[in-house]
């Protein structure tokens, strides 16, 4: 009989004594209290000094301490609190406290195969500009690349009637593998070349410190902080565009994986030697629902071919229009791609178990693709057997979505700046 010798193990990697998960100090990943008391602010709109103590479970003396730091640095301000008002001189008014809009403010732009979108939010999260920009459908080099998302930057300043000094921070949402800690794009199908550092390189040219994500973690973060997920602790996001994406929530936090890469939903394989994908490999859950797949299916089952001038897009409402109107073989095509999509679902419900799995994204229109015969494939195929099954929620925001979440990477890095040691410190 085989048994596991304590001698197999290397000795720099066995403690001398002692077992169990050898853990970080006491709420090290936790964010510092005086972070805490301000994403406690902002997530509510307004609350009391005393709310706030009670909802963090701390003393009140120590978050009027840290809210006299907030104050000061000039991230929050005093407000007229819930309630009637007072309209006699005897007593206090009620005070609440709420964020100050114009603290700071961020950008956020999503590159995309068709269209960049941007949006500027303020301090507590809200619009003030946004803009889009068309391009190309085809592949590009970084610095063309560069020169479109600072294009876009400028339209939304003039909108806003800002200079640049009047932003802390960019956040960019792009396709493809994304290094998020380094900025790096380590593939993209937009962009030509692999491990390319597009937060270094956008930086430079923007005058801005910026941040880079996968689009479909920054679509995450617009759910997390604006939409369906604002309650959850966890969740997942997929999304439907011209690729395949994934996000994922778990504890409120946004979960990239070891080395911030994971959750590539769409390069998860669904049928060996299958169909190409534009990532080069085989057999790619995005290669028969994304777009692309359903204009290539098209284009063989009705010979609908591409023109010059059609895009992608024109493409896919030809094709829905068609399906439609009964089209039996347009409607097949889309079949096909809602049970490939019910294996996703169900394979993502079988690893995480989230409480919601959203499904997000300009495809959302094509009803096909979330039908209930879908649905209730992606039941068939989850493994059910006394369990609780997930809410499934369409959310068909528009684009401009994606670029508020990009603005709220930014933000949310901003933030932990200013309250957790920047300014407020000071």
């Amino acid at each position: 009989m085989n048994r596991f010798q304590p001698d197999d193990v290397p000795v720099l990697s066995r403690p001398e004594e002692g077992c169990g998960p050898i853990l970080p100090p006491h709420g090290s990943t936790a964010p510092p209290m005086r972070q805490q008391v301000f994403d406690c602010i902002r997530s509510r709109g307004r609350m009391s000094r005393i709310d706030v103590a009670k909802y963090l479970g701390v003393s009140p003396a120590s978050v009027t301490s840290l809210v006299s730091e907030l104050l000061a640095a000039g991230l929050l301000t005093e407000v007229a609190g819930p309630g009637p008002q007072k309209t006699t001189n005897r007593g206090r008014p009620p005070v609440a406290l709420s964020v100050r809009a114009e603290a700071g403010y961020v950008a956020g732009i999503k590159l995309s195969d068709l269209v960049h979108t941007g949006v500027i939010v303020d301090f507590a999260g809200r619009p003030v500009a946004e803009a889009r920009l068309s391009r190309p459908d085809l592949r590009t080099d970084i610095d063309l690349l560069v020169d479109e998302a600072d294009t876009l930057l400028e339209r939304m300043l003039v909108e806003a009637g800002m200079t640049r000094s009047a932003l802390s921070a960019v956040g960019i949402g792009l396709p493809g593998i994304v290094d998020h800690p380094n900025g790096v794009a380590l593939w993209s199908p937009i962009l030509r070349g692999l491990g390319i550092p597009v937060a270094q390189l956008m930086s430079a040219r923007m005058g801005l410190p910026v941040h880079v994500d996968n689009d479909a973690n920054v679509l995450t973060m617009a759910e997390l902080w604006y939409g369906g997920g604002r309650s959850l602790a966890d969740f997942a996001v997929v999304t439907l565009e011209f690729g395949v994406g994934m996000g994922l929530v778990m504890n409120h936090k946004l979960w990239r994986g070891a080395h911030s890469v994971g959750m590539e939903l769409g390069h998860t394989k669904v049928q060996l030697d299958g169909a190409l994908c534009r990532c080069g490999q085989r057999g790619c859950l995005e290669a028969y629902v994304s777009d692309y797949a359903l204009v290539r299916e098209a284009s063989v089952a009705l010979n609908l071919h591409r023109n010059r001038t059609d895009t992608t897009q024109v493409m896919l409402e030809n094709l829905f229009d068609q399906a439609k109107a009964g089209n039996e073989a347009a409607r097949s095509i889309f079949r096909r791609a809602g049970r490939y999509l019910a294996v996703g679902l169900a394979n993502v419900i079988n690893l995480f178990d989230p409480t919601r799995v959203i499904l997000s994204g300009a495809r959302m229109r094509y009803d096909y693709l979330y039908a209930e015969e879908v649905l209730r494939e992606m039941r068939a195929l989850t493994l059910n057997m006394g369990r609780t099954l997930p809410e499934v929620e369409i959310n068909a925001w528009g684009d401009l979505v994606w670029a508020r979440g990009a603005a709220t990477l930014a933000l949310s890095a901003v933030t932990e700046e200013r309250t957790a040691g920047g300014e407020a410190a000071a």
